[in-house]
């Protein structure tokens, strides 16, 4: 497998972020300030948005797998890759996400563990309704990894 960290043209990206932030203008508040990677096996697999925050902190913005690649271990050794390359250089790594026992279960299959919820943001700033699983998503729910 191969990570390429990604400085250029990272709107060709697209399509593949749009399957985890399924709103282009979501994307666009992190795209260009962000650190984008992308996993090759072959071809591209997955590819994730990390933001440098204050405090000694590191947010994980977006991370997408293509639907046929996904649960092949693909995300999981993406995000291990990004925590090496952020340990040292930030304390804590953040991850937010809707209320979805899948994707929360990702994420603390990944080392991480639940930290804090905003109340109504996908309700408050989605142009409309965010669903995953059937259900509705409302909160976010942040979680939290020690680098």
């Amino acid at each position: 497998m191969e990570i390429k960290k990604i400085e250029i043209d990272k709107k060709q990206f697209l399509n593949l972020l749009l399957l985890a932030d399924e709103q282009e203008d979501m994307i666009d508040r992190y795209l260009d300030h962000g650190d984008m990677f992308a996993l090759y096996h072959g071809d591209l697999k997955s590819v994730c948005v990390v933001t440098c925050e204050p405090n000694g902190i590191c947010e994980l913005k977006n991370i997408a797998t293509y639907r046929q690649y996904q649960h092949q271990g693909y995300g999981k050794y993406l995000v291990n890759h990004i925590s090496g390359y952020y340990k040292g250089k930030y304390q804590v790594m953040f991850v937010g996400t809707g209320e979805s026992p899948v994707t929360i279960s990702f994420y603390k299959a990944c080392g991480f563990i639940q930290s804090h919820r905003v109340k109504n943001f996908f309700t408050d700033n989605y142009d409309h309704p965010i669903f995953e699983c059937g259900v509705q998503l409302v909160d976010m729910i942040y979680l939290k990894k020690e680098l």
